[in-house]
């Protein structure tokens, strides 16, 4: 039982020590060589978890060289558009002034339901006011319409916003004060503390989120069960 617990600790952490070598991307958005790569560790790492009799450095090993060959095709991707071009593959626009450009679907294996499915999911329901629909490598399909389609800007319109506009930096986060956050935004803890009395809050444990943006605006939202 100790055997197994330990290998699967060890092969767990040496597969997100490796994926965060590689780099962040979501599932959605794999590209099709960190697909094969998210399949294979997958596999590789499933044989000596339940296998005992494999010993754990061939269990290691195979994940090691796999991932020491997708970060090399990263560095090799990067440095030839040819490469990169053969490991990834290229865009393909799909749709281009309202036409639907049939031949590049049948290559790409796209239904029309499932480009019809895209396009809803975008708000798009008229063909004739998409300019361009790419589909990317990572398999999602961009869609550009006509400017005369695009929701008006207040720049299109001639209207001058304030930029309002700040990102917030989390303090608390479910209850545990992030000092270091705290410090980077400029605060102490003694503002900290007259925020919580704002917000009827006894202590840090009783708070589930607040952020504070650069403009200083503060949200606070306590804990259910401190309400």
């Amino acid at each position: 039982m100790a055997t197994a617990f330990f290998r699967t600790v060890i092969l767990y952490l040496v597969l997100i020590l490796g994926l965060r070598l590689t780099g962040k991307r979501q599932i959605g958005e794999l590209e099709p060589n960190e697909l094969v790569l998210t399949m294979l560790l997958s596999d590789l790492a499933a044989v000596p978890m339940q296998d005992f009799g494999i010993p754990l450095l061939s269990g290691v090993l195979p994940i090691a060289v796999i991932l020491c060959m997708s970060v090399l095709f990263s560095q090799w991707s990067l440095r030839s558009v040819r490469f990169r071009s053969l490991i990834c593959g290229e865009p393909t626009v799909i749709i281009r002034h309202g036409e639907i450009r049939q031949e590049a679907m049948s290559r790409n294996r796209l239904t029309v339901d499932e480009l019809m499915e895209e396009l809803r999911c975008q708000g798009v329901t008229d063909l004739k006011t998409v300019k361009y629909a790419v589909l990317e490598t990572s398999g999602q399909l961009s869609v550009l319409l006509y400017p005369k389609d695009q929701p008006l800007t207040p720049a299109q319109a001639g209207v001058t916003v304030a930029d309002d506009l700040f990102l917030p930096r989390i303090i608390i986060n479910d209850g545990r004060l992030l000092r270091q956050n705290l410090r980077s935004a400029g605060y102490e803890e003694k503002w900290l503390l007259g925020q919580l009395r704002k917000a009827g809050a006894a202590r840090t444990e009783d708070v589930f989120l607040l952020t504070v943006d650069e403009a200083g605006s503060v949200v606070c939202v306590l804990k259910e069960e401190s309400k």
